[in-house]
């Protein structure tokens, strides 16, 4: 079996480089053809040059790209690229900063053949940032499945089949969501049980602004759900504050407000001419180990 493991990265190739260590070190005895393709976001930091075998990786390639396109998009990128140009049977796309944990690579692939070619998602079980984080991740999940029906337990650390890859290629939501996109193409996910790690080096990157970004980029993947659900929670609401309407009783209508325009604005994303002509991205491709 041939598995993709798919990794982005912006100026982080100091992680990078212990990720792979780490991904070496967890695939012994692993009797799959496990490659790497890195998305290479147009970093302005060079990766030092270094001299490792990697001896159970069977090929390791950096797809640099002209210009910075983001975590997501990212990954869209690879999944094509991955498509198109690879000869592959399933993707892994985790992050490159060890908070997806290599050593749950083992369980991914152990997991498929009970699966019968569905994908499969790491859902967290357990994060390593502090209680206000996880509080506003737990209300992100339960917003976005009150909004829009759907739950979501996922990021971008899961298992995709060939099958799976080509219907995400030509879906234009991936462009905008990948988890979203996922979730909108592929009703039977297999789950397994997956702890976020913690950053090889320095701080997460994951701020407050860019989980509620995440979250509304989510829920834009079916604005058409959230637009309905919206509308009916407004005029229930109204019915029931009309007596007792004030500023302060309005401010979950204005917050909704907001939410529908923000999520208007990212539904725009949702590009596929962008996303078709994402290859005319990549400056070059740099093979750090290739076996053909």
């Amino acid at each position: 079996m041939k598995v993709k493991i798919l990794i982005p990265v912006y100026n982080d190739w100091q992680s990078v480089s212990k990720l792979l260590d780490d991904i070496n070190s967890n695939l012994l005895n692993l009797e799959h053809e496990i490659s790497v393709v890195i998305i290479n976001d147009a970093s302005n930091h060079d990766r030092k040059e270094e001299d490792k075998n990697f001896e159970n990786i069977h090929s390791i390639k950096i797809l640099n790209m002209k210009i910075n396109q983001g975590h997501g998009r990212c990954i869209a990128t690879g999944l094509k690229y991955i498509f198109e140009k690879e000869d592959f049977d399933y993707v892994i796309p985790m992050d490159g900063d060890g908070e997806d944990r290599p050593e749950e690579i083992k369980d991914f692939i152990n997991k498929i053949s009970n699966t019968n070619g569905k994908p499969i998602v790491g859902e967290r079980v357990k994060r390593s940032e502090d209680i206000l984080f996880k509080t506003c991740y737990e209300l992100h999940k339960l917003i976005t499945l009150t909004f829009t029906g759907k739950s979501i337990k996922f990021g971008n650390f899961t298992c995709l089949p060939k099958s799976t890859v080509e219907k995400m290629v030509n879906e234009k939501a991936t462009w905008n969501s990948f988890s979203g996109s996922l979730r909108k193409i592929e009703n039977d996910l297999i789950s397994i049980p997956s702890v976020r790690g913690t950053r090889y080096f320095g701080p997460t990157k994951m701020s407050f602004y860019k989980l509620i970004k995440h979250s509304l980029s989510i829920i834009s993947v079916f604005r058409n759900t959230f637009l309905i659900r919206s509308g009916i929670f407004i005029i229930l609401y109204i019915y029931f504050i009309k007596s007792n309407a004030s500023v302060i009783t309005a401010l979950p209508l204005v917050f909704l407000l907001i939410a529908v325009y923000s999520i208007s604005h990212l539904a725009l994303r949702e590009n596929m001419s962008e996303f078709d002509k994402s290859l005319s991205n990549i400056n070059d491709i740099k093979k750090i180990k290739d076996i053909n």
